[in-house]
């Protein structure tokens, strides 16, 4: 019965990103009809790119969402993990330290969601949206309204540089997806957050330490957001106290428009990239077509609202 249950569950997977497939490959086509310059070389490889900077957030986020948890600080994770950064490798010439100073950042404030979750159960949406009013007020006391920026060129191409006429951030957000798609599908500490999400008590008593896995997603989404804030500020160049305050929302946004349930047990790291592509393909078109941004954050708002109404819809028709 339970082989059953699990063919089930992954041909239900299978047919759900197909389908957002199918949207993506719609969008692709409407626009091209809408304007020439979408289906174009360097459009589309900016697409990828945009893309690719979302996923890299993204894709830790997944981790947590599938635990039937959320990680609101990503964002300001990202901002304070860059500034910090920028800070260490304009204060001592050395992108290793920055490297590390970043990388670190991010894993310790992931330590820390986990702690507040698991040692002091709170709910995760508290816990992390305490923590996004922390990291901000620290990160623009480190910053002081100032802007870090000018940084060496070795640095600057993990963010902007070209391999083989490909954009370095799509090859970084391949080794994220083969990652984290390996995790979650052949390792036992990925089946295991799996069975978190869908039955935390179940899972207990199944001898998971749910604990301990708690702790794992929310270590790996800080270790993630702090990857992808060494790409973020190598895009940018410059560090500021703001850097990462409208990042989280479009993270998870791409987690539930890639069919990772907010009830846990459900989702994957393909689905999460498929969401960013979709999210990115939209506001990619809106910018194309000149229409006025003041609409983008309403159009993704309708994409978010549309996505977990569709998630409640067939949880119930599966339930039926």
């Amino acid at each position: 019965m339970s082989n059953l249950l699990q063919e089930f569950k992954n041909s239900s997977q299978l047919k759900n990103l197909f389908f957002r497939m199918l949207v993506v490959l719609m969008i692709c086509i409407v626009l091209s009809f809408l304007t020439e310059a979408f289906f174009t070389t360097n459009n589309l490889l900016n697409v990828l790119r945009q893309a690719s900077l979302l996923f890299l957030m993204a894709s830790g986020l997944t981790l947590v969402v599938l635990t039937a948890g959320i990680d609101l600080s990503v964002g300001a994770n990202l901002g304070m993990s860059a500034c910090l950064a920028a800070i260490v490798m304009t204060n001592t010439g050395s992108t290793l330290l920055g490297f590390m100073a970043g990388i670190g950042c991010g894993t310790l404030i992931g330590v820390g969601n986990g702690l507040l979750v698991t040692a002091l159960r709170l709910p995760s949406f508290i816990a992390t949206y305490g923590m996004l009013w922390i990291l901000h007020g620290i990160t623009y006391y480190l910053m002081a309204g100032t802007t870090v920026g000018g940084f060496e060129k070795s640095f600057r191409f993990i963010g902007t540089g070209y391999l083989y006429g490909i954009p370095v951030p799509i090859y970084i957000m391949t080794l994220f997806l083969i990652a984290g798609s390996v995790f979650t599908k052949y390792s036992i500490y990925g089946q295991q957050v799996y069975a978190v999400g869908a039955n935390p008590v179940s899972a207990r008593l199944s001898g998971v330490p749910v604990n301990r896995r708690l702790m794992l997603v929310y270590v790996l989404s800080g270790l993630t957001a702090g990857l992808a804030s060494l790409v973020f500020l190598a895009r940018l160049n410059s560090a500021e106290g703001d850097i990462g305050e409208n990042l989280t929302l479009p993270a998870i946004a791409a987690v539930l428009i890639g069919g990772t349930s907010l009830f846990g047990g459900v989702g994957s790291i393909v689905g999460t990239l498929i969401g960013a592509l979709i999210l990115t393909l939209v506001l990619n078109g809106m910018n194309i077509l000149t229409i006025d941004g003041n609409y983008q954050a309403l159009v993704t708002g309708v994409i978010i609202i549309l996505s977990v109404f569709l998630d409640l819809f067939f949880r119930k028709k599966s339930n039926t």
